[in-house]
Order: structure tokens, then sequence, then C-alpha cells
């Protein structure tokens, strides 16, 4: 299904004059999810970002109702939500809103307990690759060789794919999706919507001050993440694992634009090495290998 953006619900669930950092990728694909869900949406919000840029009460920088609650207990409200839904015979979607530190590591016994419950939640995690709301410390979903404050020479560990973890769990549906391509999240969130059961998309959502490069990158920064292939946009359905475009066109990787062109555009990378690099890029060889005969598994 192509999404056309003009035909894209105009209604803003992301209002101006919200706290957010400029070209905060996370606040994109929050407004997307508003286009997609809207009021149907009921948002589980551990402590994040976004916990902080709704601004404080009465007035908010976000239309759709959020509960803000402690870091390791958002995929366990939802599921309460949820569950108080279908008692009550009442419409709606509970959605957790959530990043990195409070999805692969603080909250990641309840989002691995709601997933073997296969709990009727759809759990976004937005990647921006660090805790950032805290001063830009290391969590486990950080790349190997990036700068933060706690590794200031480099994170030494690979980077978490809580993706296939939860994939593992065998529920119904996991996705990838990233900032720079709107009309494929929208449409994983509409399909994850349809889906009775436990779902959970990967959104890549690159941070300015994170990473050290002018808020008027951030699109670019996530589109070459795609195009060099350190991130892989893909989908797991009822049991069948696909590579959604562009990276469906990438598999050749001949046909991938050179690792430095993401990495140059962002300072936490400045410190790598020509051998740094190297590996780098041989991981994610072994990413792709595993994931392509990953789906051809799921075909057989």
């Amino acid at each position: 299904m192509t999404v056309r953006i003009d035909l894209l619900p105009k209604k803003k669930y992301v209002l101006p004059g919200n706290s957010a950092c400029a070209g905060c990728g996370m606040m994109i694909g929050w407004k997307i999810l508003g286009m997609a869900l809207g009021e149907e949406a009921v948002l589980s919000i551990p402590a994040s970002c976004a916990s902080v840029v709704q601004g404080l009460g009465p007035k908010s920088g976000i239309g759709m109702p959020v509960l803000n609650v402690p870091f390791a207990s958002a995929a366990s409200v939802a599921t309460g939500i949820s569950e108080a839904f279908k008692q009550l015979g009442v419409k709606g979607q509970a959605v957790v809103w959530a990043g990195d530190g409070g999805t692969a590591d603080i909250g990641f016994a309840a989002v691995s307990a709601a997933a073997e419950r296969n709990s009727d939640v759809l759990y976004i995690m937005y990647d921006n690759e660090a805790y950032m709301n805290t001063g830009i410390q290391r969590s486990s979903e950080t790349p190997k060789g990036a700068w933060t404050t706690t590794t200031p020479t480099g994170k030494k560990e690979a980077k978490k794919d809580v993706a296939l973890i939860l994939l593992a769990h065998n529920v119904p549906y996991v996705a990838t999706a990233n900032i720079a391509y709107p009309q494929d999240f929208y449409r994983k969130i509409k399909r994850a919507s349809e889906i009775r059961g436990f779902k959970f998309i990967h959104l890549f959502a690159p941070c300015p001050p994170g990473w050290l490069f002018d808020p008027s990158l951030t699109v670019e920064v996530a589109r070459k993440a795609v195009e060099t292939g350190v991130f892989i946009l893909w989908e797991y359905d009822n049991g069948e694992l696909k590579l959604n475009p562009p990276s469906s066109a990438l598999v050749d990787k001949k046909r991938r634009k050179p690792l430095v062109e993401y990495l140059k555009l962002q300072g936490r990378y400045a410190h790598l090495t020509e051998d740094q690099i190297r590996q780098m890029e041989e991981e994610i060889d072994r990413k792709w290998q595993f994931l392509l005969r990953f789906a051809q598994a799921a075909k057989a």
C-alpha cells in the first residue's frame, strides 16, 4: 500500500510551542503517530525526552491522551489500558511511546513480559541511541564506536537489536521504521493497529544535540542511515518477514552508499579511525546477512 502525503490527516497532534529541541527526530515521528491514530491512541510514556517536551500542566504541547509513568512500567500500564478498553467496550489503541533507554534497558523486563503475554499493545520505541534527556549517556542501543558523555572514546559494545529479540517472542507484528520515510511509518502504524496482540515498531529518530549535527540535517541523517545500510527497513507480519523499500533494493551491497557519507554528518563519530570504520562496515554486512537468512527461513 502506497500512502500519499497529500491525503494524510491534517489535524495537528504535536502543537507549536512545545519544548522539544530544534530538529528533534522524535517529534517528527510523533506527528506521524498522531496522523495515523489521532484520539484513538492513549499513550503510556516512561521517563524520557517525550515526557518532558509536553510541557507543564494545565497546558500541553501534545494533543493526545498521555499517561506519564515510571521508567520501567510503560508496557505494564499499556497492558492495563488495553484490558480496560476491553472490559468497558471502548474503542481505542493502547500505545507505548518510549525511548531506547526505557525500552531496551530499564523497561525491558516489562516489555518482554507484555510480548510473552501477547498483550494487545502497540509499542513504539523511538530510538535516538542514548539517554538524551539526562545528558547523552550511552544505552544498549548506542552503536559501537559512538561518542556519548559516558563513552568519550566511543562505545565498545555493539548495539542491541531489540526488534529481533521481540520477534523471537513469537508476537504477530514487528517492524522497523525511520522518520525520513513518513509514509512507510504511517502505513506500519495503521497495519499494526489492525492486529490483535503485541506489536512493536523500532523507529529510528536522530538527535541533533546528542549526535552532534546541525538541526537542519535531521532528515538527511536519517535517510543516510538507510541508504548506507546502517538501518534496515523490514517488517514481520504474522509469520512473513520482508524488507521494505528502499532497503529491499539495497540487498546488493554495491547499491548502498559509502558508510562515511552517514558518519561524516555526525560529530559523535569524528574520532573514528579508518580501521574502526572498516570494522563497522563488516558488522553492517553481518547484520544484513543474518536478516536475509532469517527472511528466507520464515518463508520455508
